[in-house]
C-alpha cells in the first residue's frame, strides 16, 4: 500500500433530460477529515449520500463537494388531438343551429380544452437522482486515484529526503571533531583557560571538565536520529494513512537536530547539523500533505 496526498480535484458533468449538472470535489490539507457539501435545494439527500461516499474512502483532508444544476430552455412541443378535433367538427355539423348562430370556426374548436396539448420537457426526478448518484461515485473514485498518484510522487520526494538525512547523520558520526583525541584537545584547551582564570579549585575544575565532556558527546542524538529515520522508512513502506505519524517523527527529528547543533563545539559538526536541520524542515513540509 502506498501513501496518498491530501490534495486533489475531480469533476463529473452530464445531462439528464433538459437538466445539466456538474459535480466538483476538491480536497486540501486538514488535521482530520471534514466534508463540506453544497447542493441545490431539494437535493439534500443526494448531497448526504455523496458525503458518505467521501467519508468512507478518505482518511484526512478538508473536502469541498459542490453540485450545480441548470435546466435548458427548450421550446414547448404543441400537439393537436386530431381525433378529438374531427369528432367535434362532425358533431357541430349535425346539430341544428338556432337562427343567428353560426357554426364554430376552426380557431373556436382549437380553443376547446383537450384539442391542443402543450408538452414541456421535464427531467424525470428518479432518473436525475440515479445519474447524480452514479456520477458522485465516479467523482470520488477519480479524487482517490488523483490523491494516490500525487502520493506516489510524494513518496519519492520524502524517500530521497530520508536518504539525505541519513547521510548527514553518518557524516556526523564520522566527523573528525568527534574523535577522542580531538575532544581531548578541545577539553584541554578549555581547562587550561579555566586554570588561567584562577578562580576555580580542583574539585570544581573536575566538575567543569566532566560537563564539557558530556556536552561534547552527541552519541545519544545520533542514535535517536537513526531510530527515527528507521521508523519513518518503515511507515513509508507500510503506506496508508501515516501522515500524522510521519509529522510526529519530523518534529522529533527536528528536536534531535537542534540538540546536535547546540552540542557541537566544532565548526565542521555545526555545519553538518545545520544541513541536517534544513533537510528535516523540507521533510516536515512535505509530510504535512500526506494523508
Amino acid at each position: 500500500m502506498s501513501i496518498a496526498s491530501m490534495t486533489g480535484f475531480a469533476r463529473e458533468a452530464g445531462s439528464t433530460g433538459p437538466a445539466h449538472w456538474a459535480w466538483e470535489l476538491k480536497s486540501v490539507n486538514g488535521r482530520g477529515l471534514e466534508v463540506r457539501v453544497r447542493v441545490p435545494a431539494g437535493l439534500d439527500s443526494i448531497g448526504e449520500e455523496a458525503r458518505t461516499l467521501v467519508q468512507k474512502r478518505l482518511g484526512r483532508g478538508t473536502c469541498h463537494l459542490t453540485l450545480t444544476l441548470s435546466r435548458a430552455e427548450a421550446a414547448p412541443r404543441v400537439r393537436i388531438n386530431e381525433a378529438l378535433l374531427a369528432s367535434l367538427a362532425e358533431a357541430v355539423t349535425r346539430v341544428p343551429m338556432p337562427l343567428g348562430i353560426t357554426l364554430p370556426s376552426v380557431d373556436g374548436l382549437l380553443g376547446i380544452r383537450g384539442v391542443v396539448e402543450v408538452d414541456e420537457e421535464t427531467a424525470d426526478d428518479e432518473a436525475l437522482r440515479h445519474d447524480l448518484a452514479a456520477a458522485a461515485a465516479r467523482l470520488v473514485d477519480s479524487l482517490v486515484e488523483g490523491r494516490r498518484a500525487e502520493g506516489r510522487a510524494l513518496a519519492d520526494i520524502v524517500g530521497g529526503q530520508l536518504v539525505a538525512m541519513a547521510d548527514h547523520v553518518e557524516a556526523a558520526e564520522a566527523c573528525p571533531a568527534r574523535r577522542p583525541e580531538a575532544v581531548k584537545a578541545r577539553l584541554s584547551a578549555q581547562v587550561a583557560g579555566l586554570i588561567e582564570a584562577g578562580s576555580l579549585d580542583q574539585a570544581r575544575l573536575h566538575q567543569e571538565a566532566v560537563l564539557l565532556a558530556a556536552r561534547a558527546d552527541v552519541r545519544e542524538e545520533i542514535d535517536r536520529l537513526r531510530a527515527h529515520l528507521s521508523a519513518a522508512r518503515d511507515l513509508l513502506a507500510a503506506g496508508g494513512a501515516v501522515g500524522r505519524r510521519l509529522d510526529f517523527l519530523a518534529q522529533e527529528l527536528g528536536r534531535e537536530a537542534n540538540t546536535l547543533c547546540a552540542k557541537a563545539n566544532d565548526v565542521s559538526l555545526s555545519r553538518i547539523g545545520l544541513d541536517l536541520k534544513a533537510v528535516v524542515e523540507q521533510f516536515r513540509e512535505q509530510v504535512q500533505n500526506v494523508e
